[in-house]
């Protein structure tokens, strides 16, 4: 093999949910690969902070932060935020190819994130080839891949089918999963979908953040099921390589730690619903009751409440971490709680909490990265689906793999009541049926371990992805 130090650029579109998992690929490519590598990171006025952060911990790659593109002219009150994401991509292009161009070392090869796919004719324009790296399940990749099928065989809107969506060679979609910008086939977020998955098919391989013992049989279907084979232009490589996840620094203890190391083993829930996830209202007021009616301990990360859609606050996720009043809490809530839970403004090291030992399970809204940190934490989930695909995540994690509890009807859907909250709180955390699914997921923690070790899975299918980097 040529020893020559190769250079692959990698682009992370807007948001901390993209940011990290690119980050985390360019390390191990880098640390593990010796691959030389470029983060080229499309931003928004509030994450620009953030990149100087990881800017300034990782030392190993290289972070070219793309200046934020002013999109105001393109939406209104109504863009729904996967368009927005589109459109910043799209309106950073010329910048994305003018850092590509300036390089003193041109890339070896590209790779953009899951909204980068508009940037993959830079591949063929810079003559070397691209790639996506999808940071999510196999599954929606295989969605993916048969949407403009779904497209042109169903009449009218997926969520008001009867049967569920077949996905051929997988678990089929039930109507009430389907993403978000499935939802209404007449928004404008719809046809950009439809034009992400077709995007997709043009590239010479798929990187995804899951593993062969996690999503073995829809592994098998992207790579072989004839009907899925059919809708590609050309033969594409799989490269399952996950899971990836953030390293935990070792850094001096902060105030949550602290208080975790005071706990019991795995007596506390810990609850979060990502970087962009945000609840109503009188949903908050629920929780909060839901969480003290259950006499179990907590550490719950609170952003205020929003009574917009789900994702509303996904762009806008990174401003400073206030600390606040929390005066959208029940009153007294704090003072009755200050001895079973922590309640932390806006931001938490969650990826730390979660490799705790005192942490034994996870309210999440099961965004991918927060999946892959419980699971490979082997931590069980009380899964609370908000928005973008986090419904299959959500239902991947109950049916199939055993690993997670939900509501009876979607959060999305209906508002969830404290006694149901309290009992699922309960049940995770105090039953028999809590004890089995934690023991799921810690056999999973195993497996994935093995995934990426040395020989294993993951390990072999990066092996095989930086040779065929070299190679081509």
């Amino acid at each position: 093999m040529d020893n020559t130090q190769h250079h692959v650029a990698i682009v992370s579109s807007p948001g901390m949910g993209h940011l990290i998992p690119v980050l985390v690929l360019g390390n191990r490519l880098a640390t593990h690969h010796n691959i030389k590598t470029t983060i080229l990171a499309i931003t928004t006025t509030s994450s620009s902070s953030e990149i100087d952060f990881f800017k300034n911990e990782k030392k190993t790659i290289e972070i070219i932060p793309i200046p934020s593109v002013d999109i105001s002219h393109l939406i209104d009150s109504t863009t729904k935020v996967f368009t927005q994401i589109r459109l910043l991509v799209r309106e950073a292009l010329p910048r994305i190819r003018s850092g590509i161009a300036s390089m003193k070392h041109r890339p070896n090869a590209l790779i953009v994130d899951i909204f980068g796919t508009q940037l993959l004719p830079l591949g063929e324009e810079f003559n070397i080839p691209k790639y996506v790296f999808h940071t999510s399940t196999a599954w929606l990749v295989a969605l993916f891949i048969y949407q403009q099928v779904l497209d042109q065989e169903i009449e009218g809107e997926y969520v008001d089918l009867k049967q569920p969506l077949e996905i051929p060679g997988c678990k089929a979609l039930q109507p009430d999963d389907v993403v978000d910008p499935m939802m209404d086939r007449s928004d404008q977020q719809y046809h950009e979908y439809l034009k992400l998955t077709m995007e997709y098919t043009c590239s010479d391989g798929i990187l995804i953040n899951t593993w062969e013992d996690l999503e073995g049989g829809t592994i098998k279907a992207l790579r072989s099921n004839e009907k899925l084979q059919s809708v590609l232009k050309a033969p594409l490589s799989i490269y399952p390589i996950g899971p990836l996840r953030r390293t935990i620094e070792i850094t001096e203890h902060d105030e949550v730690i602290q208080w975790l190391d005071k706990q019991n083993y795995e007596s506390i829930l810990f609850v979060s619903f990502g970087s962009g996830g945000v609840l109503s209202s009188q949903q908050m007021i629920e929780l909060a009751w839901g969480l003290e009616l259950s006499q179990q301990k907590f550490v719950w990360v609170v952003r205020p409440p929003s009574d917009g859609d789900a994702d509303s606050a996904y762009l806008n996720s990174n401003e400073n971490h206030s600390h606040g009043t929390f005066k959208y809490l029940p009153e007294g809530f704090l003072t009755r709680t200050k001895d079973m839970g922590l309640v932390v403004p806006m931001w938490a090291k969650q990826a730390k909490i979660l490799s705790h030992s005192s942490v034994g399970g996870f309210m999440s809204h099961c965004g991918w990265n927060s999946t892959i940190e419980s699971l490979t934490n082997g931590i069980p989930m009380i899964a609370w689906p908000l928005h973008a695909e986090q419904k299959m995540n959500a239902t991947m994690l109950t049916e199939e793999l055993g690993v997670a509890i939900r509501p009876a009807v979607l959060p999305t859907k209906k508002l969830v009541k404290r006694e149901e909250i309290q009992g699922m709180v309960r049940i995770l955390m105090d039953t028999k049926e809590g004890k089995s699914i934690r023991e799921k997921a810690k056999k999973l923690k195993v497996r994935a371990e093995n995934a990426l070790s040395e020989g294993g899975s993951s390990y072999n299918s990066m092996c095989e992805l930086v040779k065929d980097i070299r190679t081509k």
